[in-house]
């Protein structure tokens, strides 16, 4: 009858001297092997458990540096965002007062409930940048319009009351009746009692009262020679020395002096000479 052997058997061969030598078994129980392999399989487990959370701690730090990262990014954007803001809120003022000196009065409007589309682009740098030039494009525009507009402003260029042309500039009949002639030195244009009269560019008020032959008339000096006068006003707004600009209301038309109707005499005088404001105006309406 066989029995059953639960070791196992390790021969060593040890040397003592020269003349002898001695084998030396060394039996090993199965079951520690066992216990030994399930050691070595659990500590072995614990070893990939833990690189594998290290592997996941390392993970989640980058996670953390590249949020952090984008965090960054996303505040450097909403800042430039927000410069970028200002620098159209800059514009749209500085567009606002170019319509002001242009005396036209139109006015500058951002619907807030417009119907709005088109195809969405990814704001990140590169279109950041991209509007960055373009502000920067718009704002040195500006600046050239604006020098530009302020040229002209001190040059009449626009209609000073709507109405209809009447007696123009020069030699014409006495408006009173009679077979003689006079000398026109303004345009009138027709205008019913009380129809506001603006300057026709910015300047300096240098008269404000009554005058003989004008009534009630307003004198505009825009510099270099270049004036401005209005007359046959109902009511003056305006008192001498005070700076008018382009647009701006001065006075209501009216009859007073010599006139036969309500209507607003102007002039436009070149180093106190008379020329014919028509070629100052517009368009003839």
């Amino acid at each position: 009858m066989l029995i059953r052997d639960d070791r196992f058997y390790a021969f060593i061969i040890a040397h003592t001297s020269r003349s002898r030598s001695r084998i030396r078994r060394i039996a090993i129980h199965k079951n520690w092997v066992k216990v030994t392999v399930v050691i070595a399989g659990i500590v072995l487990v614990a070893v990939l458990c833990g690189f594998y959370g290290l592997i996941q701690q390392a993970q989640h730090l980058h996670v953390q540096v590249e949020n952090a990262r984008l965090r960054q990014e996303n505040e450097s954007q909403r800042q430039e965002l927000a410069n970028l803001s200002s620098r159209v809120e800059a514009v749209e003022d500085a567009s606002r007062r170019l319509v002001e000196m242009s005396g036209t009065g139109a006015e500058l409007r951002t619907p807030i409930d417009a119907a709005a589309g088109g195809p969405a682009i990814p704001l990140n740098d590169m279109t950041i940048k991209l509007i960055e030039s373009k502000a920067q494009f718009v704002e040195s525009e500006l600046k050239a319009y604006a020098a530009i507009i302020k040229k002209r402003s001190v040059i009449p260029s626009i209609w000073p009351v709507k109405g209809e042309l009447e007696s123009g500039f020069g030699g014409r009949r006495n408006p009173f009746g009679g077979a003689g002639f006079e000398y026109h030195e303004g345009q009138d244009i027709e205008a019913a009692q009380g129809t506001p009269v603006s300057a026709a560019a910015t300047g300096t008020v240098t008269a404000a009262g009554t005058q003989n032959g004008y009534g009630q008339v307003v004198y505009i000096d825009h510099g270099n020679g270049l004036s401005t006068r209005y007359g046959h006003l109902s009511k003056i707004n305006v008192t001498v020395g005070q700076t008018i600009r382009r647009g701006e209301v001065l006075g209501l038309s009216g009859s007073t002096g010599r006139s036969t109707g309500p209507h607003l005499h102007y002039e436009v005088r070149i180093n106190n000479e008379p020329v014919d404001p028509v070629g100052y105006l517009p368009v003839a309406n």
